[in-house]
Order: C-alpha cells, then sequence, then structure tokens
C-alpha cells in the first residue's frame, strides 16, 4: 500500500487518539443530524465530546473536513455486502439495509444534512462521492456473480444496478415524505432485477450475442 500524507481528521491511529476521534465523530453526527452544516460549529462539537477545542481545530479545521472524516468513517463501518447465493437475495439485503439506515431517526436526519451540503460545500461533495463510490464497490460483486451466473445479460453495468437498488429510497427520504418501510426496500430491489434483466444496464460495449 502507498504512503501518503494524510488530510485533516484522517488519520487512523489507536489508543486514545482512536477515542477521541469516535467521540468527535458521534458528537458531530449528532450536531449534523439536529442542525445540518450550518449548524456544525467545531467547538461545539468538542463540548459534545468533551475533547479539547484545540484538539478539534488542529485534527479538523473545518466543519467540511470534519464532515469528510465522518463519512470515510460510516463508509468503514458499514455493513459488508450479502453472499446469499442469488442476485435477488444479495440486493433484497442491499435494500433493506439502506431502507434501515434512512428510516432511522438520526441517521436519515444525518444523510439529509449531508446531502444538502454536498449542494453547496465542494468538500462535502467530494466526501459523499467518495462515501457512495466505497459502498457502490462493496456490493459491486453480487452483480458481477449474477452476470456470470447468467443471471443477468453480459454486458451489463455492475455499479449501475446497485446505484438502481438505492436511488428509489433516497428519493423518498429527499422528496416524498411516503414511508421507508421493507416493501419499499422489497420494490425498489425488485424494479432494479427486472430492469437489470431486461438490459437496461447493459452498455454500448457490450459484446454482440451470435
Amino acid at each position: 500500500m502507498e504512503s501518503r500524507s494524510a488530510d485533516p481528521g484522517t488519520v487512523r491511529p489507536g489508543g486514545r487518539t482512536a477515542r477521541v476521534r469516535a467521540a468527535v465523530l458521534q458528537a458531530a453526527g449528532d450536531a449534523l443530524a439536529e442542525g445540518g452544516l450550518s449548524g456544525l460549529d467545531l467547538a461545539d462539537v468538542a463540548r459534545r465530546a468533551d475533547v479539547g477545542r484545540t484538539t478539534v481545530y488542529r485534527r479538523w479545521g473545518t466543519p467540511a473536513a470534519l464532515v469528510a472524516d465522518l463519512l470515510a468513517d460510516m463508509a468503514e463501518q458499514s455493513l459488508p455486502r450479502a453472499r446469499t447465493g442469488t442476485l435477488q437475495g444479495d440486493l433484497r439485503t442491499n435494500a433493506r439495509l439502506v431502507q434501515r439506515t434512512l428510516a432511522d431517526p438520526r441517521q436519515g436526519a444525518l444523510f439529509k444534512a449531508v446531502i444538502a451540503a454536498a449542494t453547496c460545500n465542494d468538500e462535502a461533495a467530494s466526501a459523499l462521492r467518495l462515501f457512495y463510490a466505497t459502498r457502490v464497490t462493496e456490493w459491486e460483486p453480487c452483480v458481477r456473480e449474477a452476470v456470470e451466473r447468467g443471471e443477468l445479460p453480459e454486458g451489463t453495468d455492475t455499479r449501475e444496478v446497485v446505484r438502481a437498488v438505492s436511488a428509489p429510497l433516497y428519493y423518498r427520504l429527499l422528496t416524498t415524505g411516503e414511508a421507508l418501510d421493507e416493501a419499499a426496500a422489497d420494490r425498489a430491489a425488485a424494479a432494479a432485477i427486472s430492469a437489470a434483466q431486461a438490459g437496461a444496464f447493459v452498455t454500448a460495449e457490450a459484446p454482440a450475442k451470435h
């Protein structure tokens, strides 16, 4: 693995420093869920985490850097992909994981705040893209293995299928306010699978069948 200089708040040491980071990220998540990025104040986060303000300012420097580290930690802590042996089982598990996260009062509010922040802050936007890229990469093998088993057409864009599972759930969270229940998750997974089986996600570069 290549080594590189860490950005503010991205060092992953152990011991007391790790405990401080965990406390600060927990406090930052609480503050974001309550007041969004505009209400994220480093001094307030330090108070919530019972950590010295100097420590927080030195390690993270800006609210956006703190959001970036929070998203990185959330990606690392997220559950690994399912291995049910079928595309339907895998993607239903993925959809229900997203559904449970977004339906949680704290986590749903936190994601709303982060997405809103990403619309007006480049650092938050970059962190959000990295978070989703990490999660899509985790689940993409489910679709690739389905192609190999013959459940989906050759040339299927595996990452697009994963994105299609969660997209309707985020739409509900951000726009309609409709219930985010398991039925919604199952429909999202089924719709993505049906579209994929019909070839909706086959790329133009897919080899022709003879």
